[in-house]
């Protein structure tokens, strides 16, 4: 039940999934066009599987994922978190001559990135092996989009038609000093064993301490490479950008200008135990986790997601100093329909704002409710705005899961404490603060829990016996 809520908050776009087991460790590392279908297909026709696979499937206890801009980059990405992680059930390829490799060929005055079939002790540093050669030479396309580099054995005597179209800066003739060009190299690197957020996150560092030392001009290269960096991975592969998205939502609300900083709001539970609500900040498309909040729902009781909905909105904007333009997002998305957002309207009003405006998506036919109007938007599949509305409200399904499962869980395990003879709630209080966690608490030793408030020696070996007859 718990595996089908996750993969129901999966979107179906390209990206990387992480299996993992009791513990929270990543046990199986993959990667796909479609995040949702191929997740689920794990869990359907069990007779067709592998014993490897069967036994991957009786370990998996809980499944993350990350969104790419294509499968090209989400095939950078997952050998990124294979090398990082080690996950046991990733087959570990041996046979380099069997499948390409990504060769840097750092001990060159200006490095190439190309494909080869097999290591050499040349001084290159080599990525892979990858088991799919048709997609790496994809992926090796797309990283020359973003990174301008040589790709030639030796240097021409005139700039070739990369240089004129971007995806060189022409070394050959002296355009690039060695400097910037193993600059370049250096974006490279991160992006292949970090992926494109880790890029982003340094190259801002960056942007800002060029800023600072007032260094405008490389401060503007580097806000370029910034802005390539997340525009072409997009483009390239004909997703929903982020432009066309805002300008549709523009028209579509009747908004003074596009809207940039974003919020969603999203409820989960389970027959009314365990309820929680998040919220998710988009800022000119990327997800600002600055902006990220959970919530545990305090104030209802039972089954009303209206109500659940409301006390999110009620302790999000209380707080927010009134009148102050920077204060609200450039609009809201509430999970939910037509009902959910004449709640949160209200709700909006009794605390005085008057914006930022509302919209709400309906899960079931992804109907989009606005405000005033008695009847539902329907956008078009291929519509930039659905698209931008979707993958926000996904992000903020995801983060409200991921809270309520840790919540249930955490609330779980510690209702075990209840079961062991002596511990009642003022003790098993004081474990819990004293310990921090269950699995520290299961591992204590009888000297360790004596030294715990309100802990006496026959509560301390009852505890101990509990856990020994559990292992």
């Amino acid at each position: 039940m718990d595996i089908k809520e996750i993969i129901a908050g999966m979107p179906n776009s390209p990206g990387v999934y992480l299996m993992k087991d009791g513990s929270g460790e990543a046990i199986y590392i993959g990667k796909a066009a479609q995040l949702r279908k191929r997740v689920s297909s794990y869990f359907h026709a069990k007779e067709y599987r592998s014993s490897r696979t069967a036994a991957l499937m009786e370990r998996v206890e809980d499944i993350d994922f990350i969104t790419t801009g294509s499968v090209a980059e989400a095939l950078l990405l997952e050998h990124s978190l294979v090398k990082r992680c080690q996950p046991r059930y990733n087959v570990t390829l041996k046979d380099d001559k069997s499948y390409p490799l990504l060769k840097f060929t750092i001990h060159e005055d200006f490095p190439r990135l190309i494909l080869a079939r097999k290591r050499k002790p040349d001084g290159s540093i080599y990525y892979g092996p990858f088991t799919n050669a048709k997609l790496l030479r994809e992926a090796l396309k797309l990283l020359r989009m973003i990174f301008p580099i040589r790709s030639c054995r030796t240097f021409p005597k005139s700039p070739c038609l990369y240089y004129y179209i971007g995806q060189c800066p022409a070394p050959c003739v002296g355009k690039i000093n060695p400097q910037d060009y193993r600059a370049i190299m250096k974006e490279l690197t991160l992006f292949l064993d970090h992926g494109r957020n880790g890029l982003i996150k340094d190259l801002a560092c960056e942007m800002k301490g060029a800023s600072e030392k007032k260094d405008f001009e490389r401060a503007a290269r580097i806000r370029d490479r910034i802005e390539a960096l997340t525009r072409v991975v997009s483009q390239t592969h004909g997703m929903a950008d982020l432009e066309g998205g805002t300008l549709e939502l523009k028209e579509l609300l009747g908004l003074p200008k596009p809207p940039q900083r974003i919020e969603a709001y999203d409820i989960s539970t389970i027959s009314g135990g365990w309820s929680v609500g998040a919220r998710v900040t988009f800022d000119e498309g990327q997800p600002d986790k600055s902006g990220y909040r959970r919530f545990r729902i305090r104030g209802v009781k039972g089954i009303d997601d209206y109500r659940m909905m409301d006390e999110v909105i009620r302790r999000s904007f209380k707080g927010k100093a009134s009148g102050k333009k920077g204060d609200l997002p450039d609009l809201i998305i509430i999970d939910g329909g037509k009902g959910h957002l004449a709640s949160v309207l209200a709700e909006l009003k009794d605390l005085g704002w008057k914006r930022p405006p509302v919209i709400s998506i309906a899960k079931e036919f992804e109907h989009i409710y606005l405000p005033g109007k008695n009847l539902s938007v329907n956008l078009l599949p291929h519509s930039k705005a659905l698209y931008l509305i979707q993958r926000i409200r996904d992000e903020a399904h995801r983060f409200a899961i991921s809270y309520h499962r840790r919540l249930r869980k955490r609330t779980v395990r510690e209702s075990i404490l209840d079961e062991i003879r002596g511990v009642g709630e003022v003790r098993k209080q004081n474990l819990l603060k004293h310990f921090g966690s269950m699995p520290r608490i299961e591992r204590a030793t009888i000297e360790d829990l004596l030294e715990v408030k309100s802990i006496d020696r026959k509560t301390a070996e009852s505890i101990v016996d509990y856990f020994k007859m559990k292992t």
